[in-house]
């Protein structure tokens, strides 16, 4: 099939692969990209194809994303514990949990109210009103 389409073509035989390679992954969704090219009986390196360089592509996009936001959770919470330690002397093991699994928004919105409380009470009755509500 590709020897043909190559001849009746001037395309590039790795054009051509592609091409065919993209219309199979679009028009048989339920197979890999695997399948697809064994049911195509293709000797090549199936990573050197552009469907699996974007694919590699849009993965590195993603993890790198998750990564950031991480990151940037993991610090937020850091600093307001370090700030509530500070303004209280000491958090205890049961709040410091709560604090632990609040989301970045949740945290974000902890931070803009932390330095208004006069008592740990205060940081209580927030984390009860707030620990589900976003």
């Amino acid at each position: 099939m590709l020897s043909q389409a190559q001849q009746a073509s001037q395309l590039p035989l790795a054009v051509i692969m592609e091409l065919i390679e993209t219309t199979m992954v679009y028009k048989f969704p339920q197979l890999s990209r695997q399948e697809i090219i064994q049911m195509l009986e293709l000797a090549t390196d199936s990573k050197q194809t552009r469907v699996y360089q974007e694919g590699l592509e849009e993965g590195r996009q993603q993890g790198l994303q998750e990564g950031l936001q991480d990151g940037r959770q993991q610090g937020e919470r850091s600093l307001i514990l370090r700030l509530l330690t500070r303004k209280f002397d000491r958090i205890n093991p049961e709040v410091r949990s709560q604090i632990e699994l609040l989301s970045l928004e949740q945290l974000e919105a902890l931070a803009e109210v932390l330095l208004d409380f006069s008592s740990l009470e205060d940081l209580t009755n927030w984390l009860q009103d707030n620990y589900r509500s976003f």
